[in-house]
């Protein structure tokens, strides 16, 4: 559907006028959403209502397909290839007529067409275009690959080890190839982070983290575990006869039409190797500042202090808290054609235009104080340190603050005043960390409740009291928990949002860094001076909704 029939049918049924109808238009042309959608941002219809009006004008029903599943009879009628090529969605069949949802209901050739191509007369009816091909991906993509994984399952059972055969062969072969691409296939299908191969003595089990949590996977035939780790060892470059020490790798995989990194990392256990594969998929992960949802007095802030000559930015929080993410926006603000920015990544996990990245091997001695001493002799404007491991690359990186340069990098610390305090315990001069820094921000991911299912509920006194909540903090706050449905894999979650702090080094803070002051009377300080700790803006969060009392415990 193109936006100008849309707009064109709305008109003329006195949907909306004809300068909301090119003000639409307009808003359109630089954005990637759907017609619907746009409609329904502008706000003179509900996305609903843009799909009852086109059913209404074909003379067709509307239909509702969320979480619709069709029978295996209606489903058979159409082949998944034929449904995914045509957009149509099965939705009944009476006997003699297969009644369809197609993604274009305006093109009455693709109709006409899918007629042909099934030798089956057809009804029409009218779904939401999202509703649809969510629908053919959870009908036929991902039914079709649990099918052919229950396939491969049993064909690896069947599978014989022999003393004859060496592990590259093995590796290579069509049923170990097969099953691994399925593997990445069905974590990537659903979003997974990381996936984790790991050997037990009597089973060797797979799994993946979706928004920070472990799901297990079909696990293969354990005696199968070997050669399964050397085809990933294989392909991603590392030497399968070595299994005593850990090696690091990188692989790209081809995955639905697009290239997806793959960082590897193997570990010799009392019963073989476990290897975690992080997902670098770029087309999942949203570069953009605009798009981490920081709260507006924190995105100013960040915003102004990215665009400084020089100075330290440091983002600080444990493995997967979106620290590079966050920087990675930062860099992308400020990557311009008058600024030379410089990266040294241990390894380098988005590729960014225009931005020269160095990844650290510690190997061949290439470490970050090394890279970073070299960067200065580059003419850099910014640069990103990946983290602050030791004294000497903190030293360098106040050096090159100091000097005019601006530099952005990661500490693994619980809080952002702990950053200053770790700095100092480093070995860094206190003077020095108070003249350089400019700011340290903090941050968690936590999952956000599944929009599908969410709910309100009362939580027990004893969970509110956890939080250090009254009855008269409380008020009348609502509360909100995800029931669970086939949407967000009867988890109640679904997708991560940041929680953020941030310790502006003004010159009160400052003169209590020089003071070699302890981490818990800085913290006080920064909260007196109006810092939103973690747990704050875990609160903020769920009263809007968008979390649970859960999540925040755990995170914060």
């Amino acid at each position: 559907m193109t936006p100008g029939q849309v707009l064109e049918l709305l008109k003329q049924r006195g949907a909306i006028t004809k300068d909301q109808a090119q003000e639409i238009e307009e808003l359109m042309e630089n954005a990637t959403k759907d017609v619907a959608q746009a409609i329904a941002d502008y706000g003179v219809l509900a996305r609903e209502d843009v799909f009852f009006h086109i059913a209404e004008d074909l003379g067709h029903k509307h239909v509702n397909l969320k979480g619709f599943n069709p029978s295996a009879e209606v489903i058979s009628a159409i082949p998944a290839a034929t449904a995914r090529l045509y957009k149509a969605f099965p939705v009944s069949y009476d006997g003699s007529k297969l009644t369809v949802a197609m993604a274009d209901p305006l093109d009455p050739q693709v109709g006409e067409d899918l007629s042909f191509a099934l030798s089956q007369e057809l009804d029409f009816c009218v779904a939401d275009t999202k509703q649809i091909l969510d629908g053919i991906e959870r009908i036929y993509v991902a039914g079709e690959g649990t099918g052919q994984m229950n396939d491969i399952l049993s064909q690896l059972k069947g599978i014989a080890l022999s003393d004859d055969d060496d592990d590259e062969s093995e590796a290579n072969s069509a049923p170990i190839v097969r099953y691994i691409d399925l593997v990445l296939e069905q974590a990537m299908r659903e979003q997974a982070s990381d996936i984790h191969f790991e050997p037990f003595e009597s089973e060797f089990k797979i799994r993946y983290r979706v928004d920070g949590s472990l799901y297990e996977m079909s696990p293969p035939p354990v005696h199968l575990a070997n050669t399964i780790i050397s085809r990933i060892k294989v392909i991603s470059n590392l030497n399968i006869a070595e299994r005593r020490i850990p090696q690091d790798g990188r692989m790209v995989m081809s995955l639905e039409d697009r290239d997806v990194d793959f960082r590897v990392s193997t570990l010799p256990t009392s019963y073989g190797e476990s290897v975690v594969l992080r997902v670098l998929d770029r087309a999942s992960v949203s570069l953009d500042l605009v798009n981490l949802g920081l709260p507006s007095d924190l995105s100013e802030y960040i915003e102004g202090t990215i665009v400084k000559p020089n100075g330290i930015f440091i983002c600080t929080g444990p493995t997967g808290a979106g620290k590079t993410t966050t920087l990675y926006a930062c860099l992308r603000r400020i990557n311009t054609i008058d600024s030379k920015l410089l990266t040294a990544e241990d390894p380098v996990e988005y590729d960014v235009e225009g931005i020269i990245q160095v990844p650290v091997n510690e190997g061949i001695g290439l470490t970050f104080s090394r890279v970073l001493r070299a960067f200065l002799r580059q003419d850099p404007d910014r640069i990103l340190v990946g983290e602050m491991r030791d004294v000497e690359t903190a030293q360098i990186a106040i050096q090159a603050s100091l000097t005019g340069h601006l530099v952005f990098s990661t500490l693994h610390t619980n809080d952002a005043p702990g950053a200053v305090t770790r700095l100092v315990d480093m070995g860094c001069e206190p003077f020095l960390v108070s003249a350089s820094l400019e700011g340290v921000l903090g941050q968690r991911l936590l999952r956000t409740i599944c929009s599908d299912c969410k709910q309100p509920y009362e939580p027990s006194m004893a969970l509110l009291g956890e939080l250090g909540l009254s009855p008269e903090d409380i008020g009348d706050k609502e509360f909100f928990t995800g029931a669970g449905c086939e949407e967000c894999g009867n988890s109640g979650y679904r997708g991560r949002k940041g929680l953020f702090e941030l310790l502006d080094i003004s010159e009160p803070i400052a003169e209590m860094i020089t003071e070699r002051v302890a981490t818990v009377v800085l913290r006080q300080k920064a909260i007196e001076l109006g810092m939103t700790t973690l747990r704050e803006d875990g609160l903020r969060n769920i009263y809007e909704g968008n979390t649970t009392i859960e999540e925040v415990l755990k995170y914060t």
